[in-house]
């Protein structure tokens, strides 16, 4: 069965077998590569949308990835629905199912176009302005409603069953756009033998020459040359096609990325097959070769179903064999829509007239036109279009006024010329250039190893196009060390000439404040809210942006962009470059969550990683805690205890006898290099150079603010090496922070800096019976205390096997650090482990570590700091080299806000009853009658119960906590206010001589 609207004999889907689909519940017939939006056309619908603000009736403006009235939801399954697919790009399968959106209760009698009739109300900024009273209705009314409002779809409710894939690669010549300048340019490139990436958005690679019926290359068709071409690249080893796949994002370094739609035109995906592919892509040079997008004309109620592109009409009637109407109107500024009614009348499809606002143009297509029968109107304006929910008519009148005339039409065809499509450009960082003569932007100052070439760079005529193209491929590849090319240009025959059309708001735009002239489909935004913004005293094109929201959906204002500049720079009266242009952003298009997130969802959302003790815990019975990326033991339980239980017997035999604890999670960073002392003087707050070989020293990292960022303990393992270690959160960003260091201000210092927190597993051995645990299968290390002091480290062997044993404790007792490979991690603990257990000793996991630091005012950092505090302000002023003249941050901590009196300080917490234990994160009053709202002078960082101290212990961070010891303050409750004593924060052994046993 033919569609009504499908000509016989018309476009390239002539064998194409017969595809059934649904959209809203109604069921049609398509062919075999009809995207949804031409198998819809094909049987007449126009109608397929509404629009975000007004609700007004939209069908299809384009035919490609600009299209920002047809967003449909595309459905699978219950589980399976995808809203905001753009009907021009979704490819047709059988049994496909669509929906449309932003409608109820149905698409042709939509209640919210009532917003229509109200629009006086809802004018560019009204969302500024209006929802200020009464206070308490923004909570309870406005906000919800608002919230129900919002969006164009509706989001999945299921989760989503596909999967998707994710490749990293690199190549020397990426080329990006696959119509004549991209295929041109990945020619040259791939001729040389050099790695060549060739990527387009479509099903199909030609671009343009999908809808140009004059352009001839090498004797073919235009089209046809374009799919010859392809098949030679996809048979060369050094080229890698990729149809389908769009180029959202160009960030530094020549680093693309690439989405690829591998299953969503399939009937049946192969589980096998992902729904999409994510490449990321690192590329030695890059083609730019995005082409341009045709703009539509400004005038009233041009957003009518009907109403669309004059390219996107070419598109559909060449390419698919669909007429987008019976008697269609063409309305330009441009010679490009002379083609499409040119094409159309010889498809017999009725052309009722050429509307052209330029007074006296000249050329072949004009008069191929004319001599086609079809009525060409100069210096004349279509100052409105009929119709409702399909266009029925358009108003013409003389531009400069006078008597009007209207045409009946169902369809109307727009062109005002094209922009470049500068967005990959942008992103890459390049500043883009106003060409005063064409009217548009074009590439300027280059940031990247990248070259713009064809119709994005402001190439006009495929001719010039292809050689332009053809040079820069030959030369992208010769930059990068290829021989010259060996294959030839390609020859074009024939092509199609356009000339530059205008920007902004035709004379049917209207006055300010009646005529809806759209700018931004999918915002809703008309040449009048363009020119309030400027009213009301918006400068800037960013501005105006924010303020009418133009260029802000989905689309990015790939249509609306230029239109809405001229017209603010019109207002404005100053020159469009004054005005500027907005920021291009990462995506291009939309792209789905799934194929950013690719398999890191679920257990796999963030990479699980384990200790080479974790096993040996798991069969213990430990129950684990996540501490960041790392599972860590947290408790050990034995039979028919809780957590509080097994945490204090922990505690209580880690002092009275000993215990064991994996501490392999800790961040290492080895720091070496004839030069590593002088690096560590500088990211350290600790003086270095003096450390002799074989002692460690706690040491402080702050940011250059003055603010303590990690710490940890170092030891120096040679002259030249030093084995640093963070906190285990803290591990990637304090690397990080050495490496910025190292390579942006302190280059000239000859150091390496290399991770190896997975290469080394670490046992602590806390407590009085911790040497005679070790001690046994130590060899090579004399364990006494005048050999081995506290804070020392050692080189020799352990059962065996290599290790670097610290005597360093963060318990306050007696303790080892015992580092042996990772492979030998867990052999080494159970041997350990063995040697304990005649001693009395236990594992004890990450809770009773809390603890026991605690009880020692042993302060974590993250924890008891908040990035805020200075090591004066944690009681850490003698970590501080006070005869160093420079460290990160020496400038910071002198900043007078951060010596003044008053600074919140880290001090010790009790209770009044010993048996209350207080909340972390709760607030500190000095007078708990005061009014409310109370002044904090401060809040709980770290509170526990403590078995050995026989009473609840906290940390806090407290204004002027120092000067106020002794005193009594208040923590604030639900159920009741407690008293605390401000206390020093050492609850233990404040002497330290549980050190030495």
């Amino acid at each position: 069965m033919i569609a009504a609207f499908r000509i016989p004999g018309a476009g390239r889907l002539k064998q194409a077998e017969t595809t059934r689909f649904s959209f809203d519940g109604q069921s049609y017939a398509g062919v075999e590569g009809d995207t949804l939006a031409s198998a819809l056309l094909a049987n007449g619908v126009h109608l397929v949308g509404r629009s975000f603000k007004y609700h007004r009736p939209r069908g299809f403006l384009s035919a490609g990835a600009e299209e920002p009235n047809a967003l449909v939801e595309i459905k699978r399954d219950a589980a399976r629905k995808t809203p905001n697919v753009r009907a021009t790009v979704q490819e047709l399968y059988d049994g496909l199912t669509a929906q449309s959106q932003n409608r109820w209760p149905s698409l042709s009698f939509d209640v919210s176009a009532v917003g229509d009739i109200a629009s006086p109300l809802l004018s560019a900024g009204f969302y500024y302005k209006t929802f200020m009273w009464p206070k308490a209705a923004w909570k309870n009314l406005y906000e919800p409603k608002i919230r129900a409002a919002a969006g164009l779809g509706v989001a999945p409710d299921q989760p989503d069953p596909d999967h998707y894939s994710a490749r990293f690669t690199h190549c020397d010549v990426l080329v990006l756009g696959g119509g004549a300048a991209g295929i041109a340019a990945a020619l040259a490139a791939a001729e040389t033998g050099v790695r060549v990436i060739l990527a387009d958005e479509q099903a199909d690679f030609g671009g343009s020459l999908r809808f140009e019926s004059g352009a001839k290359v090498e004797g073919q068709d235009g089209f046809a040359w374009a799919q010859t071409a392809i098949v030679k690249l996809k048979a060369m080893d050094n080229v890698r096609v990729l149809s389908r796949t769009t180029a959202f994002g160009y960030y530094a370094q020549n680093f693309v990325g690439l989405v690829e739609r591998v299953s969503d035109h399939l009937q049946n995906p192969g589980r096998d097959l992902p729904r999409e592919r994510l490449w990321q892509v690192r590329a030695r040079r890059v083609v730019l070769a995005t082409g341009a997008i045709e703009r539509h004309m400004v005038f009233a109620d041009n957003d009518r179903p009907g109403i669309m592109l004059a390219s996107a009409a070419r598109t559909y009637l060449n390419h698919f064999g669909v007429a987008v109407g019976r008697n269609v109107g063409v309305y330009t500024a441009n010679d490009s829509a002379y083609a499409a009614a040119i094409d159309l009348k010889k498809a017999g499809v009725g052309v009722a007239a050429i509307v052209d606002l330029r007074d006296n143009p000249t050329g072949l297509v004009i008069d191929e036109a004319r001599a086609l029968g079809i009525e060409v109107n100069f210096g004349r304006a279509v100052i409105r279009a009929g119709g409702k929910l399909r266009v029925s008519s358009m108003t013409v009148q003389p531009k400069n006024g006078g008597g009007e005339r209207t045409i009946p039409v169902d369809a109307i065809l727009m062109s005002a010329g094209w922009t470049p499509s500068v967005h990959l450009f942008s992103q890459s960082r390049g500043k883009v250039a106003f060409n005063d003569e064409t009217k548009r932007f074009v590439p300027g100052a280059y940031a990247q190893d990248c070259v713009s070439v064809g119709a994005c760079n402001g190439t006009d005529g495929l001719s010039a196009t292809i050689d332009e193209a053809y040079a820069a491929g030959a030369k992208a590849a010769k930059d990068v060390g290829a021989n010259t090319a060996r294959g030839n240009k390609p020859k074009v025959d024939a092509s199609e000439s356009w000339s530059r059309g205008m920007l902004g708001a035709a004379p049917g735009a209207g006055s300010d404040t009646t005529v809806k002239a759209f700018v931004d489909f999918q915002n809703d935004v008309t040449a009048k809210d363009i020119r309030q913004a400027v009213h009301e005293g918006m400068r800037s094109i960013e501005h105006v942006k924010r303020f009418t929201t133009n260029g802000m959906a989905t689309d990015q204002g790939k249509t609306s962009n230029m239109h809405g500049l001229a017209i603010a720079a019109e207002t404005l009266g100053r020159p469009i470059p004054q005005v500027g242009l907005t920021t291009f952003r990462a995506p291009y298009t939309p792209v789905t969550f799934g194929s950013i997130v690719g398999h890191a969802r679920g257990p796999l959302f963030d990479p699980t990683r384990k200790t080479a003790i974790h096993p040996w815990a798991e069969r213990q019975g430990a129950v684990f805690e996540d501490v960041g990326q790392w599972k860590r033991a947290w408790y050990f339980p034995k039979a028919g205890e809780d957590m509080h239980a097994a945490v204090d017997r922990e505690c209580v035999t880690v002092r009275k006898t000993a215990g064991l604890f994996d501490a392999s999670t800790l961040g290492k960073i080895e720091v070496a290099g004839p030069d590593a002392a002088k690096f560590m003087e500088l990211l350290y707050t600790n003086p270095w150079e003096k450390l002799e070989p074989g002692r460690c020293r706690y040491g402080i990292m702050l940011r250059e603010d003055g603010f303590i960022y990690d710490d940890g303990v170092v030891g120096r393992l040679a002259p030249d090496r030093f084995h640093v270690t963070t906190t285990t959160g803290g591990a990637p960003r304090v690397m990080n922070h050495m490496e910025d260091y190292l390579q942006t201000e302190f280059p000239h210092l000859n150091v390496w800096l290399t991770s190896i927190t997975e290469q080394w597993a670490v046992i602590a051995v806390q407590g009085p019976k911790s040497r005679e645990i070790i001690a046994p299968l130590v060899e090579g290390i004399d364990m006494s205390d005048e050999a081995l002091p506290h804070m020392s480290v050692r080189e020799g062997k352990i059962c065996g096997v290599p290790t670097r044993l610290f005597r360093m404790s963060f318990t306050g007792e007696r303790g080892f650090e015992v580092n042996v490979p990772a492979d030998y991690g867990q052999a080494v603990w159970e041997a350990l482990w063995a040697e304990g257990q005649k001693h009395g000793a236990c594992a004890y996991g990450t809770e009773a570590m809390h603890v026991l630091r605690a009880e020692k005012g042993y302060i974590i950092v993250g924890q008891d700091t908040d990035g805020t505090v200075t090591p004066n302000d944690a009681g850490l002023d003698w970590a501080v080299g006070k005869k160093k003249t420079d460290f990160v941050g020496i400038r910071g901590i002198a900043r007078p806000d951060l010596v003044a009196n008053g600074r919140k300080q880290l001090v010790g917490l009790k209770t009044k009853d010993p048996k209350v234990v207080l909340e972390e994160g709760a607030q500190i009053v000095g007078d708990p009658k005061q009014a409310i709202p109370m002044t904090m002078i401060g809040h709980i960082t770290s509170s526990y119960w403590s078995e050995n101290c026989g009473r609840s212990i906290a940390l806090a961070l407290v204004a002027g906590g120092r000067d106020r010891m002794g005193e009594t303050l208040y923590v604030p409750m639900p159920n009741a206010t407690i008293e605390v004593e401000v206390t020093g924060m050492v609850f233990f052994d404040e002497k330290g001589e549980r050190l030495n046993g």
